[in-house]
């Protein structure tokens, strides 16, 4: 038989082990579920205030899916084509297969919480907490339209990821790839990869347009990628994205080489060559896929006996040995597009730490200096 529980009012326990609490407003009655009694009790005291501010919460027979639905939708204006595939794959892999049919009502904190143990136990870390940043915000929006009273995704424990440190080349490793890498016909993009440290996307989406040769820089202001077959140029996810970077020598002569190699294959392909315009392109000049450069530069790493990286290492690569040589960290964030200096710091402040030594000499140097003991 259910019981009451002492002084919760119309808290009781069902025969199946849940808890209810019913609510009589406006003539209707409403009923809120939980796992345990605090979980039911707290529910019924939000659905209490929300009576009281006559902001009454109705998610009638709607599911998880109708509200990723109908999010998605409004919200595919305002968000970048990656961002929203993103999403819809972080919901379609992850949460549909378990909660998809679940009713808003009946969503707890509790399954959210199985949601994201089961995805640990599998080993997937960032998918748990890509996972918990879909549910979240769904869910708030769910609050702020007055389908839920609360958000239950606030009451679980949020799942941290902290990502592998970067595994990139010794010096010995750079030289070998520096000397025997130059005949792979993707060495430019690699190599402008490392002495620019650009994103992946953003070398792609580089054109002869952004390219100066005389005055040794390029100007980077989008990014290109594949989505759902389809290419698509974005805009930076903040102005600081947008920037012109210097080049070395070594960097100019790389783009000139490029540039000849582009315009053998434009001869070879005569009318067949599509003309994007682009910088890096493949052999008939269309877009060069990022999976190809990536898969390229795993091969070519496991052919030179070196450290496998991606073309995104090559830029922890570049702003590792830009630290290690001392540069200021604003001047290296600068330079790879970061919004913050400490965005910069937060993800190499492991060779930024390195520094440590060359800090106590430079007190010590300081100190002698005006005379200390």
């Amino acid at each position: 038989m259910a019981r009451r529980s002492p002084g919760e009012g119309s808290v009781t326990q069902r025969e199946d082990g849940r808890w209810q609490a019913g609510l009589q407003i406006d003539g209707v009655r409403r009923t809120v579920y939980g796992k345990t009694r605090v979980e039911c009790y707290q529910k019924l005291s939000a659905l209490r205030k929300s009576a009281q501010s006559g902001m009454m919460p109705n998610p009638g027979t709607r599911t998880l899916d109708d509200l990723l639905h109908h999010w998605l939708e409004t919200a595919t204006p305002t968000l970048k084509p990656r961002t929203l595939a993103d999403y819809q794959q972080t919901y379609r892999l992850y949460i549909a297969p378990t909660l998809g049919k679940t009713r808003l009502s009946r969503l707890t904190p509790d399954a959210i919480q199985r949601l994201y143990a089961g995805l640990q136990t599998r080993g997937l870390q960032r998918a748990v907490a890509k996972t918990h940043a879909v549910l979240h915000r769904a869910l708030k929006l769910a609050v702020l339209w007055g389908w839920l009273a609360e958000n239950p995704a606030e009451r679980v424990l949020r799942p941290q990821y902290h990502a592998e440190r970067k595994e990139v080349w010794s010096p010995w490793e750079l030289n070998v790839f520096l000397t025997q890498a130059r005949g792979n016909w993707l060495y430019p993009l690699w190599f402008l990869g490392i002495v620019t440290g650009c994103r992946p996307g953003e070398l792609l989406a580089l054109t002869w347009d952004d390219v100066d040769l005389d005055a040794s820089s390029i100007h980077i202001g989008k990014a290109l990628q594949r989505i759902e077959g389809e290419w698509v140029t974005t805009a930076p996810k903040t102005r600081s994205g947008i920037r012109t970077i210097a080049l070395p020598l070594e960097g100019t002569e790389a783009l000139r080489l490029q540039e000849r190699q582009q315009a053998q294959w434009r001869a070879e392909t005569g009318r067949d060559w599509k003309s994007w315009g682009l910088a890096f392109t493949q052999w008939d000049g269309t877009p060069l896929h990022g999976a190809t450069a990536s898969h390229g530069l795993r091969r070519e790493c496991r052919r030179l006996g070196i450290t496998e990286v991606t073309p995104h290492g090559l830029r922890h690569l570049h702003a590792s040995l830009l630290l290690r040589e001392g540069l200021p960290v604003p001047t290296v964030g600068a330079r790879l597009g970061h919004a913050h200096p400490g965005i910069t710091l937060a993800v190499y402040s492991h060779v930024v730490g390195n520094q440590d030594k060359a800090a106590v000499g430079a007190i010590e140097r300081a100190i002698r200096a005006v005379g200390g003991p």
